[in-house]
């Protein structure tokens, strides 16, 4: 009998013995590796949680105790042990579930969790609460290895430790993030796994105490109030954790059920601060992904008899790689700096080509633009490699340890604009709006992997102050493929008889042509690219002054982007025309790159609708 059918919520996973939460194991691990395989997703790191998260339901009462996953895409199984195994295989498609945490999407999803290191102070912050509304229900971060070592992850530890809240942190050690860990915590965790004896030692000795008539409880009590100082003498080397205030259980077998659930019971019963060492496997169960964890971590699709990955054509990411790997071939002062992406940033090639000048700092944003600044500074010229998303960190070291004092690094932004799958937190619309409020800063938005190739050189030589190069996941679109790249700020494709002017920039530039070729027969329509889209060439304003309406097409954020801001630059120049942008003001949930397109009225067929219309100033959300 299949036993994952029957389970609705986790009240049914505490019903379970443990042969049947072994068989819920087998079950939900085929179920992850089926539907993964079809449509893409996170599959090591799932496959390397599904004891924890049996574990974890079996000994908590959701929803009144809180479970919150770090990261969040890790949260496969937990998503299929609370009412959504029948929906699974909608996964990250467009009207599907998530592939992350949406408490939109259920009651036993408890936070927003797409970026790392947020869980424990979002778990301190829930227990906290729990605390002073006297309730007694406990709240667990699931946090990995990985997660753990950014800057977000020591302050909620730091605060997380000081009072006896019911908060447990569930340290998931799996030895890798997406990419080899870095760093002291790397350090740390070793030394803690190499401790086996003392750990078994501690317990030993404490069960022989508790069993001595009448001195013994004491004992053992005395013996636990210095086992710190014990620990000192004998390891010289006390877990950072219990420095911090917690109670430090493991490390336990994170693929052992009995041994989680035994450690789950502990650390409830200490009713204190906990910090429990799990080890687990990513890729756990499937051998493909077991022995490659990395490339597994984030697949799009694979065959599950041979483990034969789904690999796409040449991208925009691979392409900047290789550009920096040839101006790398004749600057020695070229360095390049990613945080744990080395691998989506397309920098594999560039990190064995140049070690000595590839720096991957770790899940740690805001340290990677202070570091690379301090490297501008003296003499070195930095390139940090970073998704979109997660430059939103970073926005303080860019104004305060960059800009303020002009110093000289290239941000290569990828994934920039709709990013399909991963839904709302991994959109790359919001880094237009920032950067362009940051002075001394200069943005380019090539549309091919020519021109990509050409920005970034053009960053690194011949621009000052903090240069950024946004680009688009995938690759490039067909229909720019007779396009030439120039090294101007912008490109003006003049049609003498048309008083309408069609503004874009990036991959939009694609579908604007084709919206103009399908319309060229009814209307006749001039077309401006813009590679530089901050700041905006005051010639472009010369040109705009031209036309009786412009309309302009944005892959970004309405608010602060760059057709808002070229829109208050024409008030400001008392333009008589009429003036229309389309842009997108919303969170944009799962979905493929067209069909975020066409949700935002930004795809072929929303443009003709739209170039069609003659009503004057509009501000379309």
């Amino acid at each position: 009998m299949d036993i994952l059918q029957n389970i609705q919520s986790p009240q049914d996973v505490r019903n379970l013995s443990i042969g049947e939460m072994d068989k819920l194991c087998e079950e939900l691990r085929g179920k992850i590796i089926e539907t993964v395989s079809e449509n893409g997703g996170h599959l090591s790191s799932n496959l390397g949680v599904v004891e924890l998260t049996v574990a974890l339901h079996k000994q908590f009462d959701l929803p009144q105790d809180r479970i919150v996953w770090d990261v969040g895409h890790q949260c496969y199984c937990h998503k299929l042990l609370t009412g959504r195994a029948k929906q699974f295989d909608t996964l990250r498609k467009s009207g599907g579930i998530s592939g992350f945490p949406s408490p939109k999407e259920s009651e036993y999803d408890t936070f927003v969790m797409g970026h790392s290191s947020t869980s424990i102070s979002a778990a301190l912050g829930m227990a906290k609460a729990n605390t002073l509304a006297g309730n007694e229900n406990y709240v667990v971060a699931v946090i990995g290895d990985g997660a753990i070592t950014g800057g977000l992850a020591y302050e909620g530890l730091c605060n997380g430790g000081r009072d006896n809240d019911r908060l447990i942190v569930v340290l998931n050690d799996n030895r890798m993030s997406i990419n080899r860990n870095v760093g002291f915590v790397a350090r740390h965790l070793a030394s803690l796994r190499s401790r086996p004896r003392y750990v078994k030692a501690k317990k030993d000795v404490g069960n022989a105490l508790a069993a001595i008539p009448l001195i013994g409880k004491p004992a053992r009590r005395l013996l636990t109030r210095g086992k710190l100082q014990l620990k000192q003498a004998v390891y010289q080397n006390s877990s950072v954790f219990e420095e911090m205030g917690y109670y430090y259980l493991g490390p336990v077998d994170g693929h052992d059920l009995n041994d989680l659930l035994s450690a789950l019971q502990t650390a409830k019963n200490l009713n204190r601060p906990v910090l429990l060492h799990v080890e687990t496997n990513k890729g756990q169960g499937y051998s493909p992904a077991l022995e490659n964890p990395d490339i597994y971590h984030g697949v799009s699709g694979f065959q599950r008899e041979t483990g034969r990955t789904t690999r796409g054509g040449r991208c925009f990411s691979q392409v900047a790689g290789e550009s920096l790997c040839t101006l790398a071939k004749d600057d020695e002062k070229l360095c390049v700096v990613t945080a744990a992406m080395t691998d989506g940033t397309g920098l594999s090639t560039f990190a064995k080509q140049y070690p000595n000048r590839f720096f991957d700092v770790g899940i740690a944003e805001e340290h990677a633009v202070t570091f690379a600044s301090g490297m501008a500074t003296n003499g070195l010229s930095p390139v940090f490699a970073v998704y979109s998303t997660f430059l939103q960190r970073a926005y303080d070291q860019l104004l305060n340890d960059t800009a303020i004092m002009n110093n000289h690094i290239v941000l290569a932004i990828d994934r920039a604009g709709l990013v399909p799958d991963d839904g709302e937190t991994h959109q790359g619309l919001f880094d237009v709006p920032f950067l362009s409020t940051i002075p001394n800063t200069t943005v380019f938005a090539p549309s091919t992997f020519e021109e990509l190739s050409l920005h970034l050189k053009q960053a690194v030589y011949d621009t000052k102050g903090i240069a950024a190069v946004r680009y688009p996941k995938g690759g490039e679109f067909p229909a720019l493929a007779m396009y030439q790249p120039t090294d101007r700020p912008f490109t003006h494709f003049r049609n003498q008889h048309a008083r309408t002017l069609v503004i874009t920039y990036g991959r939009l530039f694609s579908n604007v042509l084709q919206a103009v070729r399908q319309l060229r027969d009814e209307m006749p329509l001039s077309v401006m690219k813009l590679n530089r889209i901050h700041p905006l060439p005051k010639e472009v304003f010369k040109l705009i002054e031209q036309y009786h309406r412009v309309v302009f097409f944005e892959e970004g954020a309405r608010e602060g982007g760059v057709a808002a801001q070229l829109g208050a630059k024409l008030m400001e120049r008392k333009y008589r025309g009429t003036y229309e942008f389309y842009t997108i003001d919303s969170f944009v949930p799962a979905c493929t790159v067209e069909e975020g397109l066409a949700q935002c009225g930004l795809d072929v067929n929303s443009m003709v609708q739209t170039l069609h219309k003659t009503e004057g100033l509009k501000h379309v959300k």
